[in-house]
């Protein structure tokens, strides 16, 4: 078998074979297929897209090409999570303890924020004393303890997604379907869940821009789940405008606890897509049976405090200081030197926002990483005032900066003023939610 015979087949249209995509991935991974090809294929593959066998056959090469974790010897049905990333989407920490104290059983594997995407691992290491690079034994110690563990990746999980991944994002291969369906999907099938829920960001503040790309996306990797035999439910979700009012890693996970504590009504962005991906989390685990039975258990967890009990005693077991997990230990959490207003220019109604701007402000504060080395303080960022379709007036704050080095305060202040459109009168809304795929 020859790499350049597989490239011309998909350079012409054709489908490849299982068995071509498994010497693709191997020799790709061992060093036998040079970059230069790889990226010929890649390219094919952006032009000429792939059937769904292909991508679940790319997707399953990959997720045998390093480690993979065994779960079967938790109890219950694991059930994992995963966001396509966004600003403001701090749902993981609402909405594994939650699953966990409706008896479910939650064990995550996550990444880490770059650019305006926020990271889950970056907010949990916002509480001192947080260790993420737990090894997997540990890991699985804590689930049976408690029901829920969220950790960094191991280092050789899907080892040909990393090398994959940097190829593609020097290539321009990046936005292909099922090139990110098979990224997601072996990292999620590695990890050992039983049941996947996925939520699919769409919008200015995510990597798939419009709703019809978002939906082939989701539609891929439920088919993918279904031929790989893990259940999936994908939700399709908006980011046009960021999910929480809070983009920076305490202030999110400040705001998490606020939701676990009661403090956010119902209704709100964050609580209701929370809720729905709770929601699917219990229907998948079989723990309820109906949409509305599942949402009830998730409040009363909520309710009852144990929702915010299981996040507290995550934090414990992965060696974090969890008195800081109430919503007095947050605000200690949350102070810094400055918090400065950035005001509306002008008066009437919140047209548009752009997400993906609103998350460079606060990666610029010193919330987020241009580069895989940069170091992040966990106090910085920002905080909305106001969503799209709210009044204005001149002179309002828009959002307040949490500011602890200045030196680019301009710049994210600027930033806000951009990402932040005032009209006349009030326009479209974007729905919170465009779909639900089973």
């Amino acid at each position: 078998m020859r790499m350049v015979d597989i490239i011309e087949k998909k350079v012409n249209h054709e489908e490849l074979t299982s068995e071509e995509i498994r010497f693709f991935v191997s020799g790709f991974v061992s060093g036998e297929i040079p970059d230069y090809q790889a990226s010929a294929l890649l390219m094919a593959i952006v032009l000429n897209d792939m059937n769904e066998r292909e991508a679940a056959d790319l997707t399953l090469n990959m997720m045998h090409s390093g480690d993979t974790v065994d779960l079967g010897d938790l109890p219950g049905v694991k059930v994992d999570k995963h966001s396509s990333g966004g600003v403001g989407d701090t749902t993981t920490l609402v909405v594994a303890p939650l699953v966990a104290a409706c008896g479910g059983t939650v064990a995550k594997m996550s990444g880490r924020g770059l650019a305006f995407s926020g990271g889950t691992l970056d907010k949990l290491e916002s509480i001192p004393g947080v260790n993420i690079g737990q090894p997997i034994e540990r890991f699985k110690e804590i689930v049976r303890k408690i029901g829920v563990c969220v950790i960094g990746q191991t280092g050789n999980l899907v080892p040909a997604d990393k090398k994959m991944y940097a190829l593609r994002d020097v290539t321009g291969t990046v936005q292909s379907v099922p090139l990110i369906a098979a990224s997601i999907m072996s990292k999620k099938l590695a990890a050992g869940s039983d049941a996947i829920v996925l939520d699919v960001k769409v919008g200015s503040g995510a990597f798939m821009k419009t709703v019809e790309d978002a939906t082939r996306l989701a539609e891929l990797m439920v088919k993918m789940g279904k031929l790989l035999k893990r259940e999936v439910v994908a939700v399709v979700t908006d980011m046009n405008q960021p999910l929480g009012l809070s983009v920076g890693n305490a202030l999110e996970f400040r705001e998490a606890v606020q939701i676990l504590s009661g403090k956010v009504p119902e209704g709100d962005a964050l609580y209701e897509v929370c809720m729905l991906l709770g929601t699917q989390m219990l229907l998948l685990s079989k723990l309820a049976k109906t949409d509305a039975e599942a949402r009830a258990m998730l409040k009363q967890a909520i309710d009852s405090g144990s929702g915010l009990g299981k996040l507290r005693s995550m934090i414990h077991e992965l060696g974090g200081d969890e008195a800081y997990v109430s919503l007095e230990g947050m605000e200690q959490l949350c102070a810094v030197k400055r918090q400065i207003p950035v005001l509306s220019k002008s008066s009437g109604y919140v047209v548009g926002m752009q997400a993906e701007l609103i998350g460079r402000a606060a990666q610029v504060l010193g919330a987020g990483r241009a580069t895989k080395e940069d170091t992040i303080d966990p106090a910085v960022g920002l905080v909305m005032h106001k969503r799209v379709g709210d009044p204005i007036q001149q002179g309002e704050a828009i959002c307040t900066l949490y500011v602890n080095d200045e030196t680019n305060l301009t710049d994210a202040m600027e930033t806000m003023q951009e990402a932040v459109m005032i009209g006349p009168k009030p326009d479209h809304v974007s729905p919170m939610v465009y779909d639900v795929i089973r």
